[in-house]
């Protein structure tokens, strides 16, 4: 079974309603980011950065998957499927797909605030300050913020060179390491890029370019997929 890489960025929740930093002059829904996504920002203020992720995390349970969502679920009835998202939402698994890689973590979980390998579901939208880990130390979201490592980014890296297909869905290209993922997909791989506004691309070899929407964009690209005879992408 063909193998299909999608790397997923802001681009794909924001049509659910979710607001992204980037689109606000550095603001998040009306803060400075230094102010609540930095490991600073936690040890200054933590209920503050707690109750900014409560609300964050609010905003994503009431919010629905989308086209684009669905439609990269149903490749898996052809292909084997797996999504490496910059997302910190769940959209792509309410969505139905069952191989997902979080980059910057899952909001809808948390970690120690001493061992962030330790994480736990949350039931529900908050999380409280009294809340603790076996360590004993307070519970925070299990987001990677500003300063601190991506510890699933050379895991993605290695699924990125097993790539057959690889499609890149609403990034920017602008937050690294995760950018640079687009650079360990084989050269000779059919690569496509969906966003309404398609950013530059350098040396990563030739993207066909949807210039859409990804609700727009990824319906159509999967019914062409799902349409093509199973091939050998082999050179």
């Amino acid at each position: 079974m063909n193998k299909i890489v999608v790397l997923t960025g802001a681009g794909i929740s924001a049509e659910s309603g979710l607001k992204t930093f980037r689109d606000t002059g550095g603001l998040w829904e009306g803060y400075n980011v230094e102010d609540v996504a930095t490991p600073e920002a936690w040890h200054r203020n933590p209920a503050l950065v707690q109750e900014f992720y409560n609300q964050r995390r609010k905003n994503v349970l009431e919010a629905e998957p989308n086209a684009a969502h669905y439609a990269l679920a149903k490749l898996e009835e052809k292909y084997d499927v797996t999504i490496i998202t910059q997302n910190i939402d769940d959209l792509h698994e309410r969505g139905g797909s069952t191989k997902v890689v979080h980059l910057h973590g899952l909001i809808t979980r948390s970690q120690s605030s001493k061992n962030p390998a330790l994480t736990y579901p949350i039931e529900g939208w908050e999380l409280k300050m009294d809340e603790v880990c076996e360590l004993g130390s307070p519970l925070r979201a299990h987001v990677v913020w500003f300063g601190e490592a991506v510890p699933m980014i050379e895991t993605a890296a290695k699924i990125c060179q097993q790539a057959d297909i690889f499609i890149l869905v609403g990034s920017s290209l602008a937050v690294y390491p995760a950018a640079g993922l687009v650079n360990y997909v084989p050269r000779n791989v059919t690569k496509y890029i969906i966003d309404p506004k398609i950013p530059y691309l350098s040396q990563q070899g030739h993207f066909i370019k949807i210039e859409e929407k990804a609700m727009v964009g990824v319906p159509l690209l999967v019914s062409e997929l799902m349409s093509f005879e199973l091939l050998n992408f082999e050179f």
